[in-house]
């Protein structure tokens, strides 16, 4: 991933095919299994966990995420979370953190 801003802005993020959005009243959840293959999730799941594991987003989290469609760079997503930030000073900076992460966590992906 680059390490320059603005070239991140020019990024066009997807979601990685593993996980799925669920919503939880207004809130985005993202679900995936506890493990990608069928062996693992079968003998390693421990019996009072769930196959799934799902991370509800907050308000902005769920903002970003909804957002990202494969189409729009972070940039386009950034400018349309304009109002839902307030146009508070350094929404954009946070909005690029929070891609970083997604894009660490292997959450996102972007398109070359």
């Amino acid at each position: 991933m680059p390490k320059n801003k603005q070239n991140l802005f020019d990024l066009t993020p997807y979601i990685s095919e593993h996980l799925t959005t669920e919503k939880e009243e207004n809130l985005s959840v993202i679900a995936f299994p506890r493990f990608r293959n069928k062996f693992m999730m079968r003998f390693f799941v421990p019996k009072n966990k769930s196959a799934i594991i799902r991370i509800r987003l907050d308000e902005h989290g769920s903002a970003v995420w909804n957002l990202i469609n494969g189409q729009k760079t972070i940039k386009q997503i950034s400018d349309a979370l304009a109002e839902h930030f307030n146009h508070e000073e350094n929404y954009e900076y946070r909005v690029a953190q929070y891609f970083q992460q997604l894009y660490k966590s292997g959450f996102v992906k972007y398109k070359k």
